[in-house]
């Protein structure tokens, strides 16, 4: 029996006689359209929606199932561990590092004409038990000091606290140093390699408890309500460097060159211990190898003592302290950058002698005594540049002007163009210069009033780019001479400019005033019922008070009138020389006073009425001229 098999009727493939390649494997390869761009014939069943295919084909729900809610100890570890401070510092610092905010180290030539263009005094007033400090710049204040003998800052000195009480979500721990309020120890300024936490993440709670001993340093005095702010990162600063005990790391200020800063390095490396961290400040430019070993032993010597004090004493307990304002500031602030240092006082010019003879002798002989009766301050005009830099609007050389208004979250300042219209050019070119002129003034009155925190600076509106970062360049320039730690942000879609400047203490204003008792320091006085003001007069209104006040007449005496006066004045003083005469005389008296006041009445001028003024009319230029041609006549 023989069996037969059918095939099945296959379609004959398609081939392209150009490629000689199957039409599916051209489709295959070509870039596939997109769903919405291929026709809907085209489309196949299985990217039809849901409504056009058959109901066979339609993909069956089903009802999601919900996942079980997690115990609070599995949530609790997701959480991310640690201190949210500490995260958000290293996000700042990650994103500055991103966008290339850190400087690099300033050439040479660029350091020495910072320098060489600066002419730098300073000048120190001793007066009614206050020292009073002003750095000069080409003739004008930039900082100023105030140093008091009652009481002297807090920054700096060294302390045995009691730890009172651990808030965890504030990531913040109260310290007592023995200085009445309690001081305040954030968790970013816990030194970690010191405690003992282990494995554990870095939490507050878990390194600090009530009742332990801690040593700390203050970095912020106490302001208003807020108490010192504290650390547990102790360095001990001396004239060349910053002694760390116990840091590992080691760095040099960037405002040097780079060839000073590769010798320094060298001389660090020779010299320093493993255990032990310095920071090289911008003074020990030109410092010899003997006069950084014999600064890093003083330093060292410090931190043995402070020790020895922990460990008999108990909290709270005051370690070590620093100098007075005076020797602090000629310690941080008077280098060989400054031409003289000027002093009015006989104990300020003994204690800065002695200091400077046993740091550094080389700047004894800049040192000067002022001698003269005139005050030291009206001398240099300090106290006018002062009073000025109270005032909130500050007026620029060219006409501009900067309105400082300060608030509790930041320092806002306005910069106007005021009187100045610019020479030439066009609006942007204008608008250019008034803003660098704005910079170099708003970093000097930073510096004078010793602004903190965000600062928000509201240029005039600049359209090319170039000129923005010309703006930013001229500010980065001139806060580069500030020794105060700041940042400078970019230029924002508004034209605004945010800076951030380290506050440490308080400002010039907070110095010379005191909260008003009827407003509180707001400003205004606020009343129990509305106040309506006056509206505003309009110009008609202004015209019709014109019109109703009287006119005044002015006199003018001839000189026939003035010689008529002068001979009735004479008739009036013979005649009060006959006041004993006879009762014929006196009954003829008023006839003759009488006279007398004629005379005087005669003798003043008539006033004269002006005449009023003629309404212009369209054909009254016609008249005058027909009436001016006796021809037409």
């Amino acid at each position: 029996m023989q069996l037969l098999f059918q095939a099945p009727d296959l379609p004959t493939p398609k081939v392209n006689p150009r490629s000689g390649l199957l039409e599916v494997d051209e489709v295959s390869r070509a870039p596939q359209q997109s769903t919405r761009e291929r026709p809907e014939r085209e489309r196949p069943e299985r990217e039809r929606p849901e409504r056009e295919r058959p109901e066979r084909e339609r993909p069956v729900r089903e009802k999601p199932v919900r996942e079980k809610a997690k115990p609070e100890s599995e949530s609790e570890k997701d959480k991310e561990s640690g201190s949210t401070r500490l995260d958000a510092k290293r996000s700042r610092r990650r994103d500055s590092r991103d966008s290339g905010r850190r400087r690099s180290s300033v050439t040479e030539s660029e350091f020495l004409a910072r320098r060489e263009s600066v002419d730098r005094q300073m000048v120190v007033r001793e007066k009614d038990d206050r020292v009073q400090i002003g750095v000069l710049e080409d003739g004008m204040m930039v900082e100023h000091y105030i140093a008091e003998s009652q009481g002297g800052s807090l920054i700096g000195n060294v302390y045995l606290g009691k730890v009172q009480n651990v808030l965890p979500s504030m990531e913040a721990a109260f310290v007592d140093i023995g200085r009445g309020r309690n001081a305040v120890l954030y968790s970013g300024e816990v030194d970690w390699e010191a405690a003992e936490t282990g494995n554990q993440p870095r939490r507050i709670e878990l390194a600090l408890k009530s009742g332990d001993q801690v040593l700390v340093q203050v970095t912020k005095d106490p302001i208003g309500q807020k108490g010192a702010r504290l650390t547990s990162q102790v360095s001990l600063p001396g004239r060349f460097l910053v002694y760390v005990p116990g840091g590992n790391m080691s760095g040099i200020s960037r405002k040097l060159p780079e060839g000073e800063r590769q010798r320094l390095k060298q001389i660090l490396k020779n010299t320093l211990e493993e255990d032990a961290g310095v920071i090289v400040r911008t003074a020990a430019e030109g410092a010899s190898e003997e006069q950084l070993i014999h600064d890093v032993e003083r330093l060292k010597a410090q931190w043995e003592s402070i020790n020895q004090k922990v460990q008999k004493g108990k909290a709270p307990l005051a370690l070590h302290s620093e100098p007075d304002l005076l020797v602090k500031i000629i310690r941080d602030v008077f280098n060989e950058d400054f031409q003289k240092l000027v002093v009015s006082g006989e104990s300020s010019m003994e204690t800065i002698k002695d200091y400077l003879e046993s740091v550094a002798p080389e700047l004894v002989e800049r040192l000067e005594s002022y001698s003269n009766e005139e005050d030291i301050f009206d001398n240099y005009r300090i106290g006018d540049q002062i009073v000025k830099a109270l005032d909130r609007k500050v007026y620029l050389p060219s006409g501009g002007s900067l309105v400082i208004d300060r608030t509790e979250a930041m320092t806002v300042v306005d910069v106007n163009t005021g009187k100045f219209i610019g020479s030439g050019g066009n609006l942007e070119e204008t608008v250019t210069k008034n803003n660098l002129e704005a910079a170099e003034e708003l970093v000097r009155q930073l510096r004078l009033r010793d602004v903190g925190g965000i600062i928000v600076v509201d240029f005039i509106d600049m359209i090319q780019e170039s000129n923005q970062e010309m703006v930013r360049r001229r500010l980065l320039e001139c806060l580069s001479r500030d020794r105060t730690k700041n940042q400078v942000g970019e230029v924002t879609s508004l034209g605004l400019i945010q800076i951030t400047r380290k506050k440490i203490g308080v400002g010039l204003l907070e110095s010379f005033s005191e909260s008003c008792e009827c407003c509180a320091g707001r400003g205004v006085v606020v009343h129990d019922e509305p106040r309506f003001k006056m509206p505003e007069n309009t110009s008609r209104q202004k015209t019709q008070k014109k019109r109703d006040k009287p006119e005044v007449v002015k006199k003018v005496v001839t000189q026939e009138q003035a010689d008529a006066f002068k001979f009735v004045a004479s008739q009036i003083a013979s005649a009060s020389k006959h006041e004993e005469a006879p009762a014929v005389e006196a009954e003829k008296a008023p006839e003759g006073k009488t006279e007398i006041l004629n005379l005087v009445l005669d003798s003043l001028p008539e006033p004269v009425e002006k005449p009023k003024p003629k309404r212009r009319r369209a054909t009254s230029q016609v008249q005058s001229t027909a009436s001016q041609d006796p021809v037409e006549k």
